[in-house]
């Protein structure tokens, strides 16, 4: 399997997603997809190939539309999701994220094996289910991000882009302190906020991302209590 070039934030999302010995998500099941297509849509806003329309614009406000001087990215996940975009008609984040969600966990799985950050092991729930958990491998590309979050989480540091870009999806997932557990739950989860709606990208990038991880938490929220209610009936 050829090793991906280019790391994408879903790939580091997911890592950091991950219990390293056990290999199962933090986050829901039904949740953990949709946080990956809300990394690649806000990965797309960040390199200003998708922005969030405005008030008084052709399209109605609030719509996920492609910036026109924009090219179609060179790596195939980003590619996928920015031809998927261009070609339907404009779009909510909600919306959006439920259809770039759709196969991409399994892309992403692919990728962080390929790196060898974390291995597959195969087994099935009731002996009847498949499934797959991704222990760790190699974790030093997760130790690494996980002490730059952690520095901008406790206030030693200034968050660079990409670690304020994870900070805020782990808020809007709501799962920060599962992925740091030795920290303060409620203060954690208060900086995290904090970072995600600062002045770390541009107006127009910083309204797209609001709006983004705006869906996603609702997105998480609307599938917690289905899988909640179907639970319990």
């Amino acid at each position: 399997m050829r090793t991906p070039d280019s790391l994408l934030i879903a790939e580091d999302l997911l890592v950091l997603l991950l219990d390293d010995a056990s290999g199962k998500p933090h986050a829901d099941s039904t949740a953990l997809p949709r946080a990956l297509a809300g990394a690649v849509l806000l990965e797309l806003a960040m390199a200003d190939r998708i922005r969030v329309t405005e008030q008084g614009e052709d399209v109605r406000k609030g719509h996920v539309v492609t910036v026109g001087t924009a090219k179609r990215p060179a790596d195939p996940v980003l590619a996928r999701a920015f031809e998927l975009l261009k070609n339907s008609r404009p779009m909510k984040p909600q919306r959006a994220i439920e259809k770039l969600g759709k196969g991409l966990r399994e892309q992403v799985t692919e990728r962080i094996i390929a790196r060898g950050w974390v291995r597959a092991q195969h087994d099935k729930v009731l002996g009847l289910f498949p499934r797959t958990k991704l222990p760790a491998r190699d974790g030093s590309h997760k130790a690494a991000m996980r002490a730059e979050l952690e520095s901008a989480l406790l206030g030693k540091s200034d968050p660079t882009q990409r670690s304020a870009a994870l900070i805020s999806l782990l808020s809007a997932t709501d799962v920060v302190h599962k992925v740091f557990p030795d920290e303060d739950k409620r203060a954690v989860k208060k900086r995290a906020k904090e970072i995600a709606e600062g002045e770390w990208a541009g107006a127009a990038v910083r309204k797209a991302i609001s709006d983004i991880n705006t869906a996603i938490m609702t997105a998480v929220i609307v599938s917690t209590s289905a899988g909640a209610a179907s639970s319990g009936s």
